[in-house]
């Protein structure tokens, strides 16, 4: 169930002041968006620290916490920094590429509330156990869809 949907009597505003708190707390928050076929999750408090904000699709949200957050400790604490077609190997468990998201307004609701600015994201979109991309001709995970939010930049050589 969603924070807005266990706590009717309370407002987005509300929600925010949630967010600011965790934020402050860890450094930066995730938030899940629950679907069926598409959930996605993305971080919030990263835009704070100079960094793009992340977001993974097609995951569950145990698996997407820890993904935003392993990458988001690399960039906020270890000076990781990622670029577009970037690939990474997370311990042989995840292969990611990064993919600038085309229109992080759309789909990051709450850091755009938090912020009200031009947030830039990054989404790690990860290839299936075969290590196929969502874009390569027989991507599968099971009924789970991983839709790119970005236009996929120059692969390097």
């Amino acid at each position: 169930m969603c924070w807005q949907c266990d706590h009717p009597d309370k407002t987005t505003d509300d929600y925010l002041d949630v967010l600011r708190d965790t934020i402050k707390a860890h450094g930066w928050a995730v938030q899940f968006v629950e679907s069926d076929q598409r959930p996605f999750a993305y971080t919030i408090g990263l835009h704070d620290k100079g960094l793009p904000e992340l977001l993974v699709t097609g995951m569950q949200p145990r698996m997407s916490a820890r993904l935003l957050n392993l990458i988001g400790h690399q960039m906020a604490a270890e000076g990781m920094v990622l670029r577009p077609a970037e690939r990474i190997d997370c311990g042989g468990k995840v292969l990611l590429e990064v993919v600038e998201v085309e229109h992080p307004d759309v789909h990051l609701k709450f850091a755009i509330g938090l912020y009200r600015a031009n947030i830039r994201a990054f989404q790690l979109v990860w290839a299936d156990d075969a290590g196929r991309w969502p874009w390569d001709r027989g991507w599968g995970h099971g009924r789970r869809r991983q839709p790119v939010l970005g236009v996929r930049g120059p692969t390097p050589e």
